[in-house]
């Protein structure tokens, strides 16, 4: 079976740790054993976020600009597909030891409307967590919100994916090769003119592996993330865990606004444009429970009926 696996920023870094080589290298390792069992029986396009990533790649060009001139930020997304994909890369050839498929990392351009809304008003977060006092002290220089309730962190533009420019090319390599890819969302660019143009922003990566999966007629989304399942009044004494659950009843939690924009809320949104496409399930669980979950035993499944 053809599926997109999307992993979330918590299978780079967790929580509180330092943006080290040793933490990012540790955290692929656990994750790509994870997924070497999956890999093994199917063909699996593998997506991440970036967005720690691009953020701390943002924070070293503003720290460095006085001597190095700044790079925009769809070029710091291009970065960050090489500086994460590389490890899982790596990880992923050394954990599927033995088995003959191959392992690339594609870069990958991700076409948005030069119109969207979204570029008015930024929400897609990036970079590290601030405290109130740091929040207070930088709200000046930059577009800060609250993160759920992990804290403070700086948010850049985000719109919507239409197309994946490299859907063809991923296509064919998956009957050889496991492909990780639209790293980051993928890197934001437009048409204009007849000619692409990277534009400053950053697009959700669970909303691109939506679109990618759907351009690549896979059936099966996985969205992997921190928490075991999505969640009904998350964080609160009324919270429920969603087991399975069909589009029509997702769709209705998603428009009562049960789902958080910052958190949970662009897995269901991405959720609900894959199987409303062409996708037939798409699942919601974290990294240990991947094998569970792609049998109906553990995670959020939603189908279409």
């Amino acid at each position: 079976m053809k599926l997109v696996i999307a992993l979330g920023g918590n299978a780079l870094l967790k929580k509180g740790e330092k943006q080290t080589y040793s933490n990012l290298i540790n955290n692929i390792k656990k994750t790509c054993q994870q997924i070497a069992p999956v890999i093994k029986k199917h063909q699996v396009v593998i997506t991440h976020g970036n967005g720690p990533q691009v953020g701390y790649l943002a924070l070293q060009n503003e720290l460095a600009q006085k001597k190095i001139p700044a790079m925009p930020l769809d070029i710091l997304g291009a970065e960050s597909q090489g500086l994460i994909g590389y490890p899982l890369e790596e990880q992923l050839i050394n954990s599927l030891r033995g088995h003959k498929k191959d392992v690339a990392t594609i870069l990958t351009q991700v076409l948005v409307d030069k119109k969207d809304p979204a570029f008015h008003n930024p929400t897609k977060f990036i970079g590290p967590f601030y405290t109130y006092p740091q929040y207070q002290k930088l709200k000046r220089k930059y577009k800060i919100k609250k993160d759920a309730d992990r804290g403070y962190r700086r948010v850049v533009s985000s719109p919507k994916p239409i197309k994946i420019l490299e859907a063809k090319t991923i296509q064919k390599l998956l009957k050889s090769t496991t492909v990780i890819a639209a790293g980051g969302g993928g890197i934001p660019v437009i048409e204009e003119n007849g000619e692409l143009k990277g534009v400053e922003a950053v697009i959700d990566k669970d909303l691109a592996s939506a679109c990618l999966a759907s351009s690549i007629n896979a059936p099966l989304l996985v969205m992997v993330t921190s928490v075991p399942y999505a969640y009904l009044n998350f964080g609160t004494k009324k919270q429920k865990p969603i087991m399975e659950i069909t589009l029509d009843k997702i769709r209705s939690h998603y428009m009562q606004g049960y789902f958080q924009a910052g958190s949970m809320g662009p897995k269901i949104e991405a959720a609900i444009n894959f199987l409303e496409n062409k996708g037939k399930k798409a699942i919601i669980c974290s990294p240990e429970n991947i094998m569970k979950a792609l049998n109906n035993k553990a995670g959020t499944i939603i189908t279409k009926r």
